[in-house]
């Protein structure tokens, strides 16, 4: 079929031309957003999950009906070597800029603008990496502490009033929060929970790993109030197939039965890896409609370039060391895993693994589900530790 047409997209954080399974926890967010405007108690929410279920794409589309519905927000991503003040400062900016355009919000939002030129000016030589155009002067006593956790309640309130003056509310979507220090988180969250308190319209929509859930608790004990934790996993079969078959049948193309149940199979319903199916099978079809050999004759290209891509770059930032772990246990299977088994698997003692396992889960390639066991944060990451590891060499490597 024409490969020019294909509506298929594996790429990070890439839409998918059909988002399926994900519409009760869009409107989860939906509503906790107009709740948060109209004042009402609303928890933030942190979507936690694996890595390629769409975490990312998921946060963008809540973003996109939010504004659609009126909503101010601000967006950022929150990379392993930068500082959470640093991300927040100019977005922020641009937020309170905007809602100061609203007449009756005005001169509070100028008021946010001093008090973002106070905490940028006052947390400069703590995070070195804020850089940010200031539009006010400070206003002296107003999130200038050069406290972090102080100053940053004061700028979301400040914020918070704005938002509520005009008749709207600020919405916080942060991506990758895991990798935000936890003193940092801690700042976060108690800043979130004073305007919680306020009944300020203010509220976090996040996303990160499945760690996140116990550095939150780590940063503060009360997080888990403050905050619900939806799972975002693998799509459920139906969903799954919706994700193929509507954008096929979109373009005239019939996908059997059979071939889509293939797919999910081989896919195991992660988002991620059925758009590289569905675009290496549409490419491997001759035409409509595609059959569960084309599913079979596309499996080996797909898997060749999950591995070439999605799977290696994050194997190569790894270690000597760090490498065996992982190959260890993938000898153990999917998981999770007790972190003895893949000590014994090591001839190791578990003390002398600690550092390795715990630098592997400040890289994200590993969680613990509970104390003591160790799991993927890559579906199918197991799968390709011994296809890139193969044999028993790795043992005495």
């Amino acid at each position: 079929m024409d490969p020019i047409a294909n509506p298929f997209a594996p790429g990070a954080g890439t839409p998918p031309p059909e988002l399926a399974g994900r519409d009760v926890l869009r409107e989860t967010v939906r509503i906790a957003a107009e709740r948060v405007r109209r004042g009402l108690p609303t928890k933030s929410l942190l979507m936690v999950g694996l890595r390629g279920v769409g975490k990312t794409v998921l946060l963008d589309r809540m973003r996109d009906d939010a504004e659609a519905a009126g909503i101010h927000t601000l967006r950022i991503e929150a990379p392993d070597e930068r500082s959470l003040p640093a991300l927040l400062a100019p977005q922020l900016r641009q937020a309170l800029l905007r809602l100061s355009r609203n007449e009756q919000a005005r001169e509070l939002g100028h008021r946010a603008l001093r008090a973002l030129a106070g905490f940028a000016q006052g947390l400069k030589l703590k995070f070195g990496d804020i850089e940010v155009g200031l539009d006010f002067e400070p206003e002296p006593g107003l999130a200038d502490n050069g406290d972090l956790e102080h100053d940053l309640q004061a700028l979301l309130e400040a914020a918070g009033t704005t938002a509520q003056k005009a008749g709207t509310a600020l919405v916080l979507f942060i991506d990758e929060l895991q990798y935000v220090e936890e003193p940092q988180l801690a700042a976060l969250i108690t800043a979130l929970h004073r305007a919680a308190q306020r009944r300020l319209p203010v509220m976090l929509v996040g996303a990160g790993l499945p760690q996140l859930r116990g550095r939150m608790g780590r940063a503060k004990s009360y997080a888990e109030r403050l905050f619900d934790f939806p799972e975002v996993g693998a799509l459920e079969p139906e969903a799954a197939m919706v994700a193929i078959a509507k954008p096929a049948a979109d373009l005239g193309v019939v996908v059997e039965e059979a071939a889509l149940e293939r797919m999910v199979w081989e896919t195991r319903g992660y988002p991620y890896f059925l758009q590289e199916w569905g675009k290496h099978v549409w490419d491997v079809a001759d035409a409509s409609p595609v059959t569960v050999e084309d599913v079979e004759n596309a499996s080996r290209e797909a898997i060749a370039a999950l591995d070439e891509s999605f799977f290696r770059v994050r194997f190569d930032r790894l270690t000597p060391g760090e490498k065996k772990y992982l190959r260890a246990m993938a000898e153990l299977g999917p998981g999770p895993h007790r972190s003895g088994d893949v000590a014994d698997m090591l001839d190791r003692k578990v003390t002398s693994l600690g550092p390795t396992r715990n630098q592997l889960i400040a890289k994200g390639m590993i969680w613990s589900p509970n104390h003591g066991d160790t799991a993927f944060t890559v579906p199918l990451f197991d799968e390709f530790m011994q296809r890139i590891m193969p044999g028993d060499d790795w043992r005495t490597a």
